[in-house]
């Protein structure tokens, strides 16, 4: 029984603390949901200019447009199948920021040579990037991002590297605390750090064959190009 990100990283898989190792063994074939809640230190925001970026992306639930300290947050990791019957892993991330709950959406699907994982961003999965997984010396796991693409109806079109960006998603589990530890940024190669976020959560797993998909989790739009 083998998840996208076990088929991914292959016998790299092994070399993660087991507690990600579980983490990311969400998928049918082992029939778990995770659900991971704690809080965020801090959600960060890089130069003023990146603003109005942001404030684009939260329409369409890509990135954060507030920054904010102590933020509670939730992940909801869930397997299912899409429209196009690919298992697909939801990365759901709510941000209860005061005043309003913001999210974060991207859907995960293994890529057709079955090396690597396709992440797709937003409520009409509009930007897709492909995901590097690699395991760290110490167990942690690290995500790096490629190249950006926006598909839109006939429109296929890499994102410029002027405009595009690079994120870094580094999770950890911390033996002490029993929380995973987790630190995100997304950097632009001209402009330098844009946005981020760090902190640390709790997980609890669920039968995903007995609760199912929660109404709201899935995009409104999905995207067949892989």
């Amino acid at each position: 029984m083998t998840s996208i990100f076990q088929t991914a990283m292959g016998a790299e898989f092994q070399r993660l603390h087991p507690a990600l190792r579980r983490r990311f063994s969400v998928g049918l074939a082992g029939g778990e949901a995770c659900t991971g809640r704690g809080v965020m230190d801090r959600i960060w925001h890089g130069p003023a200019f990146v603003k109005p970026f942001l404030a684009l992306g939260a329409t369409r639930n890509i990135l954060v447009p507030r920054p904010g300290r102590n933020v509670p947050f939730v992940i909801e990791n869930v397997p299912y199948r899409d429209t196009f019957g690919r298992e697909t892993v939801s990365f759901v991330r709510t941000f209860h920021l005061p005043g309003r709950a913001r999210r974060f959406d991207a859907q995960m699907v293994l890529g057709p040579r079955g090396d690597r994982v396709l992440d797709y961003l937003g409520t009409h999965q509009h930007l897709a990037t492909d995901l590097h997984f690699r395991a760290e010396p110490d167990g942690s796991l690290l995500i790096r991002s490629g190249a950006h693409r926006f598909r839109e109806g006939p429109v296929d079109v890499r994102v410029p590297e002027l405009i595009g960006a690079t994120a870094e998603v580094r999770e950890s589990y911390d033996e002490t605390t029993g929380r995973f530890r987790v630190r995100v940024r997304v950097v632009n190669q001209w402009f330098g750090p844009l946005f981020g976020y760090e902190g640390s959560f709790t997980a609890s797993y669920t039968d995903v064959r007995a609760h199912g998909v929660r109404p709201g989790l899935r995009p409104v739009r999905e995207e067949a190009r892989a």
